[in-house]
């Protein structure tokens, strides 16, 4: 008993905490004498590993700052808004962002652009992958308030890391000469390196007119529309069909 309980102050101490619960419960349970040697390391070894994929998950899915809460399974694909059930599986399975590649997911307020950007930037989190989820005019507005203050170059390499960034409601105010350099800024340091996914009520075809500089605009879509992959949802706001219901 002595030495079970020297073993586990040990665990603890090295924060091994997945194989420090699961020793603990076989010492009560007796479960360690149903296993040979090797199937009991196995055993331990599973739960530090599984215990430090989640400590992983929750750390990741709270820095990405979601919005919502929202998974691939439970996207609905009932109603007509134009969602193709096998391209949302494929985007799930992150090859776009493995390819550094871009989404834009347009449509109209209500029809489910930000639950299936949450629900895709959520399983990057699963898979270990860094996500930042933003509002793209208070981003934008963070930035210039970070420049004001000295730190906008940590600011702007901590976007950069984020092997998935998540730009909602873009376009939905008109951007400032500051916004406009600030997205440059953005655009041109994950182009061809990490993938931006980009949520908005705006047409694509309309995007110039929403950053409003036509030098800029040109730098900053040349660099994402040619190979962006897009979803294009329709019909009445999910919102409003939920209340009619």
């Amino acid at each position: 008993m002595e030495l079970n309980q020297q073993t586990l102050e040990r665990m603890r101490s090295m924060r091994l905490n997945g194989m420090y619960s699961a020793f603990k419960s076989s010492i009560s349970s007796l479960r360690s004498e149903t296993m040979t040697n090797d199937q009991f390391i196995a055993w331990l070894v599973s739960n530090e590993w599984d215990e430090r994929c989640n400590r992983t998950i929750k750390r990741l899915t709270k820095q990405a700052a979601f919005r919502y809460n929202a998974t691939i399974e439970e996207i609905d694909y009932r109603s007509e808004r134009g969602i193709d059930r096998n391209q949302i599986e494929r985007l799930a399975e992150l090859t776009f962002v493995k390819e550094h590649k871009d989404l834009f997911v347009t449509g109209s307020t209500g029809t489910g652009k930000s639950y299936i950007a949450t629900a895709l930037g959520y399983r990057a989190c699963q898979n270990g992958m860094r996500v930042l989820y933003a509002n793209t005019s208070k981003l934008l507005s963070q930035l210039k308030m970070a420049k004001a203050k000295g730190t906008i170059i940590s600011d702007l390499k901590r976007i950069e890391k984020a092997q998935l960034l998540i730009l909602d409601d873009f376009g939905l105010q008109p951007m400032d000469a500051p916004g406009r350099a600030f997205l440059m800024d953005i655009i041109e340091d994950r182009h061809d390196r990490h993938s931006t996914l980009i949520c908005s009520q705006i047409p694509v075809e309309n995007w110039y007119d929403v950053i409003g500089e036509t030098t800029i605009a040109d730098a900053i879509l040349d660099r994402i529309v040619h190979a962006a992959i897009r979803i294009e949802l329709k019909g009445e706001s999910m919102r409003k069909l939920r209340r009619i219901k």
